[in-house]
């Protein structure tokens, strides 16, 4: 048993190291080569494991849409602000953790079919969560929409879903995605994409989501400073999220 062991730790290593790569640098900037360099393996021993640059992309990928799924399930049961915002910024943790997706989407859409094909299943099962989202909410009372306009309202939050992080990007290439800059990036994705429930909101949600930036993520919508962690609001204790199944080493560092 214990030589087959080896083999499955190497090759999570691997992946941990490719996932730290890619979000520090960008996946086309990062060989095969630098991921065996890196973890002080020869380039054949990682060939073993996986052939093709392409084929760490996609196990990455595989486990990043296996976290979304269990997290869309939750946005049914979203019924105010405080779930809403919670839902939201858990998404963006996710997304965050496998930033170099979104940051290099484009490049990887052009040269790997496999991600070309569950992408646009993604970006459909987003949508869904978010109609659900709304639902949820309006049942519950928070939230008045005509059903005429949730398609067109779930596909401008999945927009910033999808390109926040470019758009960071954008505002300050050097330092933009780098892991001090989480905790702001998060909180402006959040509120940026909670913005365009307002309109629809309730006069009581409306205020409510304007005093949550205000603490969150301050007037301005600058993160203010601490750990890293945004304090979790105490909808939180009434309606759990499914827990992250990533492991420590998948986190940004």
């Amino acid at each position: 048993m214990a030589t087959r062991k080896a083999p499955r730790r190497t090759a999570q290593r691997i992946l941990e190291a490719s996932l730290d790569l890619f979000n520090r640098f960008g996946e086309p900037n990062v060989s095969t080569t630098l991921i065996a360099a890196e973890l002080g393996i020869s380039p054949g021993n990682l060939y073993y494991h996986y052939p093709a640059k392409d084929e760490l992309v996609n196990r990455l990928y595989g486990d990043y849409e296996n976290e979304l799924a269990q997290l869309l399930q939750a946005a049914g049961s979203v019924q105010d602000v405080e779930d809403a915002w919670f839902f939201m910024h858990s998404l963006f943790e996710l997304i965050w953790r496998y930033r170099f997706l979104y940051r290099d989407l484009n490049d990887l859409l052009s040269k790997n079919r496999h991600l070309e094909t569950r992408l646009q299943q993604m970006l459909a099962d987003k949508a869904d969560a978010i109609r659900a989202l709304v639902g949820g909410m309006s049942q519950s009372g928070q939230l008045s929409i005509d059903p005429r306009e949730i398609d067109a309202l779930a596909h401008s939050m999945v927009v910033v879903l999808t390109y926040w992080l470019n758009y960071e990007y954008a505002r300050n290439p050097r330092s933009a995605l780098e892991p001090q800059q989480a905790q702001g990036a998060l909180m402006r994705g959040a509120y940026h994409a909670l913005r365009l429930l307002a309109p629809y909101l309730e006069p009581g949600q409306r205020q409510h989501l304007l005093a949550l930036s205000d603490v969150y993520a301050g007037s301005a919508g600058d993160a203010p400073a601490s750990d890293g962690k945004a304090p979790a609001p105490h909808s939180q204790r009434r309606r759990s999220l499914p827990p992250s199944s990533s492991s420590p080493a998948l986190a940004p560092t």
